[in-house]
C-alpha cells in the first residue's frame, strides 16, 4: 500500500460511522484511530457511545480510555497522537481509518500532518495557549503573531490554517530557530479519502432520540452521577453531552424528564452543527447508508481504486 494514505469516516452522531469502520477495517487491513473527544476518557463509555472491546471484532481502535476524566484532551494533542500512530499503522503496511464526528479535530489532523517533522519534542502547554487565543481573538491574529517572528514561514501558510501556523511558533518556540530555516525538510503529504455519512435529518434525528433512549436503558444515569461525583461540573469531560444536562438533575434544580429533554434536544442540535462543518470546511463524499444501503459497493470499490 502506498505511504501516507489515511481514510477518515465521518459524520453526525447516531449515523452508523463504528459500524462501517470496522466493516472496512476488516475489508481493507485498516486499523481504526478515535476521532472523538469523549471517547478518550476512561470510564465514560455509555455517553460516549464508546465502542467497547467485545464489539471491536478484533480491529486494533486507538485513542479510546486513554485520559482519566480529570485530565484535559486538546486538539494539539489529538494531532500529534493520531499523526504517531498513523506512521505506526502504515509502518505495519495497514490502512489508517479515523473514525469520528469531531470535525475540528479531523480537519486539524489534515492540517497539521501536512507539516514538516522536527526533532523538538512537542509543548501542548504552549499549542494549546495559541488555540484559546484563536477561539477569543481569531486564526488571523496568531497569523500575524507568526508573521512578526517568521514572515517567510507565515507568507507559506495560509492565516486560516491555525494547525500550521501553531506548529510553526512552536518550532520557534522550542528551537529558537525559524520554522522557514529549517534546511531540506520535505513536507508530508496525506492522502486522505474522507468518507462522510448522512441521511435525512427527520430520520437522523429519530435516530438520535432513540440513542439517547437506549443510553438511559444501558445506566447513562448513574454514569453520569459517577462522572457528577468526580466534579464532573468543573472537568472538561463533564461538558459533555449526555452528562452535563444531567448535572443540575443531581443537584435538585432540573426534574430527569427535563433533562432527558435537554439531552436528545442538544445532541440533535450537535448532529445539524456536524453536518454543517463537514459540509462547509472539508472535502469529503457523501453517502446515505441508512436509506440506501446500496451505497456500501459504490464506497467499496471506491476505496479499492484509491488503494490500488
Amino acid at each position: 500500500m502506498t505511504a501516507n494514505k489515511v481514510l477518515l469516516i465521518a459524520g453526525p452522531t447516531a449515523v452508523g460511522k463504528t459500524a462501517l469502520s470496522i466493516e472496512l477495517a476488516k475489508k481493507f487491513n485498516g486499523e481504526i484511530i478515535s476521532g472523538d473527544s469523549m471517547q478518550v476518557y476512561r470510564h465514560l463509555d455509555i455517553g460516549t457511545a464508546k465502542v467497547m472491546p467485545a464489539e471491536r471484532q478484533g480491529i486494533p481502535h486507538y485513542l479510546i480510555d486513554i485520559k482519566t476524566v480529570q485530565e484535559r484532551f486538546t486538539v494539539a494533542e489529538f494531532v500529534t497522537r493520531a499523526t504517531d500512530l498513523i506512521n505506526q499503522i502504515q509502518a505495519r503496511s495497514k490502512l489508517p481509518i479515523i473514525a469520528g464526528g469531531t470535525g475540528f479535530y479531523l480537519q486539524s489532523l489534515l492540517a497539521g500532518y501536512q507539516f514538516g517533522t522536527t526533532e523538538t519534542a512537542p509543548d501542548m502547554t504552549y499549542r494549546q495557549t495559541w488555540f484559546d487565543y484563536a477561539a477569543v481573538h481569531g486564526t488571523p491574529a496568531v497569523w500575524q503573531e507568526l508573521q512578526a517572528i517568521d514572515p517567510t514561514a507565515a507568507a507559506a501558510i495560509e492565516p486560516q490554517n491555525l494547525v500550521r501556523v501553531v506548529r510553526a511558533m512552536e518550532y520557534w518556540h522550542t528551537s529558537g530557530q525559524k520554522f522557514s530555516d529549517q534546511a531540506d525538510v520535505a513536507p508530508q503529504t496525506l492522502d486522505a479519502q474522507t468518507i462522510c455519512l448522512t441521511t435525512e435529518r427527520p430520520l437522523l434525528y429519530d435516530r438520535i432520540n432513540q440513542r439517547v433512549d437506549q443510553m438511559l436503558t444501558a445506566g447513562l444515569v448513574d454514569e453520569a452521577k459517577w462522572l457528577y461525583d468526580q466534579g464532573g461540573a468543573d472537568l472538561p469531560a463533564g461538558k459533555g453531552i449526555g452528562y452535563h444536562e444531567l448535572f443540575p438533575y443531581f443537584d435538585g434544580e432540573r426534574d430527569l424528564a427535563t433533562a432527558i429533554d435537554l439531552i436528545k434536544q442538544d445532541s440533535r442540535h450537535y448532529a445539524k452543527r456536524q453536518l454543517t462543518w463537514f459540509r462547509n470546511k472539508m472535502t469529503v463524499d457523501w453517502y446515505n447508508l441508512l436509506q440506501a444501503p446500496s451505497q456500501r459497493t459504490d464506497i467499496e470499490t471506491k476505496l479499492a481504486s484509491w488503494l490500488n
